[in-house]
């Protein structure tokens, strides 16, 4: 259940950061209450993932997980262009969180 939580904080802070560039500087009523719901519903549900993941542990996921996911939601949506710097800096992240869940002995398994 817990790694349930930590997926719907990870998919309510995507939400809220992509209602962020939609509220152009909170001058837009209707995406700024979705930054707001979505950033309380993310905070909310990490809060819960960490009764029983470590916080570093779940941040790291949290963190690294919500990086990779907005950016392909600002490439697919926004025409933000990613280079090949980028695409090899988003895929060293998504290594070091497969490292994490694998390797680590502070992870939830």
């Amino acid at each position: 259940m817990n790694l349930l939580y930590l997926v719907i904080a990870i998919v309510s802070e995507v939400i809220g950061t992509s209602a962020l560039k939609l509220s152009d500087g909170f001058t837009r009523l209707g995406p700024s209450l979705v930054v707001v719901a979505g950033y309380a519903s993310a905070f909310f549900f990490l809060s819960l993932t960490l009764r029983t993941i470590p916080v570093g542990v779940a941040y790291a996921i949290w963190s690294g997980v919500g990086v990779v996911l907005i950016t392909l939601v600002a490439w697919l949506w926004m025409d933000q262009k990613l280079d090949l710097a980028g695409v090899i800096g988003i895929g060293l992240i998504v290594a070091g969180v497969v490292v994490l869940n694998l390797f680590s002995k502070t992870s939830v398994h």
